[in-house]
């Protein structure tokens, strides 16, 4: 760890045209503070444009323009797992590489953290400037994230945050490859703090990364990665179920006696026994997801494969796998 260096961290998908603007603004409000240096760890996520052929172009000219370059794409936790995993600062700040992120609030962003008011300083943002899927899909997994990791009420991860050192440390000895960031930083540290500021429109008019297919496989993370109480659900949904059954049961048989006449309902039975049905296949197939998951950590699935990298020193790489080594 370096004192007064600031990592950057920045998972690239899609950003030739806007890269070069947010490196730019990071230089520029370092620069206003001299007692301060930075690194800037930029994480190719496989990402179908010329995106990583600029900023090969931005480190040869800019040592502290770091690159790591996937062989596939994993995902943009993986990608900001893999940045730190080579970071070298005392403080180390997450954005988009969008241009969304208004990192000439960097400083108000960082002044709790150095205060030492808390470890962990995130973007709060009034008015959401995104497409609404991508909306929908933060407030959906804010609300699973409250419900299962036991969120403190009224915060909510932003793409642009500040931690100190240690919490990135602990982040990264998670080894698994179903990494969900919130859980992982509620996991280390209870001390996080909100700052509220304006987020920008995008800088290109690219539409967002951010799919259906990610938001659900963000959000399975989230469920299956990180608490047991989707299957503590499940145990109490199959008693509550089971009690109406038998409740249900007792009064059919008590109505029959005080009224043979009744005929004997056939479409009631078929309803129950389908949503019945239904469910026991649901839950079995959460069980089964947690089952898949569980195997794929087994066979030491990786959370990244990184091709090639530029500007990170041979000190950082693992002598055994070629791969930056995983201690910041």
């Amino acid at each position: 760890m370096i004192n007064n260096l600031i990592s950057f961290v920045i998972p690239c998908y899609r950003s030739e045209k806007t890269i070069t603007m947010v490196i730019d603004e990071i230089i520029d409000t370092v620069g206003q503070k001299p007692q301060f240096s930075y690194e800037i760890i930029t994480v190719n996520d496989f990402s179908p444009d010329r995106v990583y052929d600029v900023l090969k172009g931005l480190a040869a000219e800019n040592p502290n323009i770091k690159v790591i370059n996937f062989s596939k794409n994993m995902g943009k936790h993986a990608a900001v797992l893999a940045g730190y995993a080579v970071v070298q600062g005392e403080f180390v700040v997450d954005l988009d590489d969008d241009f969304q992120s208004p990192v000439c609030e960097l400083w108000h962003l960082m002044q709790p953290v150095l205060d030492d008011e808390c470890d962990y300083a995130t973007a709060k943002y009034p008015e959401k400037k995104e497409a609404r899927l991508r909306i929908l899909g933060s407030d959906l997994n804010s609300l699973m994230s409250s419900f299962l990791l036991d969120k403190p009420r009224g915060l909510r991860f932003e793409n642009f945050s500040v931690m100190k050192n240690f919490v990135c440390r602990e982040i990264i000895k998670y080894k698994n490859p179903y990494p969900y960031l919130e859980g992982l930083v509620l996991r280390v540290t209870g001390r996080i703090k909100t700052v509220e500021m304006a987020q920008r429109e995008r800088a290109d008019d690219n539409a967002t990364g951010f799919t259906l297919q990610k938001c659900m496989s963000l959000w399975a993370n989230g469920l299956t990665a990180f608490s047991v109480k989707p299957l503590r659900m499940a145990s109490l949904l199959g008693v509550v179920f089971a009690v109406c059954g038998f409740l249900w049961g007792i009064g059919t048989i008590v109505h029959k006696i005080l009224n043979p006449a009744v005929p004997a309902g056939y479409s009631s039975v078929l309803a129950a026994i389908l949503l019945s049905s239904g469910i026991i296949m649901v839950l079995l197939g959460l069980i089964g997801e947690y089952l898949g998951r569980i195997y794929i950590c087994i066979n030491d699935s990786p959370q990244y494969v990184i091709k090639e990298t530029v500007n990170i020193g041979v000190d950082t790489i693992d002598a055994d796998t070629g791969v930056p080594d995983e201690s910041c």
